[in-house]
């Protein structure tokens, strides 16, 4: 009788079996996912969603085995034995949120490097020679887009670098704003999955003997940011719309106030690189008695001072601190993409909840 592989091999070839069945599923979930778009049966803004809900399902199906053989959170898949002898990528990303979106694709297949760490601000990076050489020793680049980094091409050109830039936004529909496009399209989670897209691509071609897994990967990946998104919906949507009212650092969360339906207001437009002028401040300050706005918060990347100004003429005190462009550094409350939003959608919910208003005289309580 022949033998379950599963059960009767050793932990590293049931890791590597399950991991392959479980890539095998998802494949089939995409390819038919896919197709359904492709002939109108699904509309195709969904397709990035439902992949992440099929591999979800996949997974479910297979067992704990399959899940664990690449980590329920794709944070440890297992490298398979030609991945184990095999080089990893090296792949530079712009900047921090960046970063983390190839590490959680790629895996063990990728090993990242950032220009623009943790809390800082890539509208006013300028790059050092350490960088240029970083650059230049790439297998990929990764890079916004949007304008966002105006820095980049100029940085290129120094490194001798002839390898791909992959541009993640693209392929997004963008924001306008004044001068342009908003370049911040990772503020919307709906956006974020066209980027794991877009990195999945990127690296499956730069790495084919490791697209299987990379695929598991983006897909679980997909999943976990399409479930924060549906939570965030839920949760914004149970405050008033004329609570929605926030007053930040940078018009950096258009995106994001598109998504749930916030008015944030800033002083700075997209880019951090300039001050906003004396009647510039003014109008916001107006804006935000006119209209009532409910929340003060201040940006990781960005003086606060701006900000506290305008909330002592507005009546506000600072609420917390939203992060923008970068994530917080190792070991924080903010030091991953999922981390960063959550921390985001906590702190402005709580921001802009109502005001519970005290019991009236005579009401019986407990």
């Amino acid at each position: 009788m022949t033998k379950n592989l599963l059960t009767t091999s050793s932990q590293p070839m049931r890791n590597r079996l399950a991991a392959s069945r479980l890539a095998t599923a998802v494949r089939a979930s995409t390819n038919a996912i896919d197709l359904a778009a492709d002939v109108g049966l699904i509309p195709g803004s969904r397709r990035l969603a439902l992949r992440g809900v099929g591999a979800a399902v996949c997974g479910s199906l297979l067992g704990a085995s399959a899940v664990d053989a690449f980590a329920a959170d794709t944070s440890g898949v297992a490298p398979t034995a030609a991945s184990a002898s095999r080089a990893p990528l090296k792949v530079v990303a712009t900047f921090s949120i960046l970063a983390d979106m190839v590490r959680e694709v790629g895996g063990s297949a990728v090993s990242v490097s950032t220009l623009v760490g943790a809390n800082a601000d890539a509208h006013v990076f300028e790059p050092t020679p350490s960088d240029v050489r970083r650059v230049a020793a790439a297998d990929l680049v990764v890079a916004n887009g949007l304008r966002y980094e105006g820095w980049i091409e100029r940085l290129i050109a120094a490194s001798g670098y002839r390898g791909k830039v992959l541009i993640a936004s693209r392929g997004i529909t963008p924001r306008r704003v004044p001068g342009g496009a908003d370049p911040h399209a990772w503020q919307s989670l709906a956006h974020a999955q066209q980027y794991v897209e877009n990195i999945r691509a990127a690296l499956s071609d730069a790495a084919p003997g490791e697209s299987a897994l990379i695929g598991v990967r983006a897909a679980a990946y997909s999943a976990r940011l399409a479930g924060l998104d549906a939570a965030a919906r839920s949760r914004f949507g149970a405050i008033p719309a004329d609570r929605r009212r926030v007053i930040t650092s940078h018009d950096a969360f258009g995106y994001f106030g598109d998504a749930y339906g916030i008015a944030f207001i800033a002083p700075r437009g997209w880019t951090t690189g300039s001050e906003p002028s004396a009647e510039t401040v003014a109008a916001i300050i107006r804006q935000a008695r006119a209209e009532r706005a409910s929340a003060l918060l201040v940006e990781n990347i960005s003086d606060p001072r701006l900000v506290e100004r305008i909330g002592r003429e507005a009546g506000l005190n600072v609420g917390g601190t939203l992060y923008s462009d970068a994530l917080s550094p190792p070991g924080t409350l903010a030091d991953t993409y999922l981390r960063m939003v959550a921390h985001n959608i906590d702190t402005l919910v709580a921001a802009m909840a109502p005001v519970a208003r005290p019991p009236t005289t005579g009401t019986n309580r407990p």
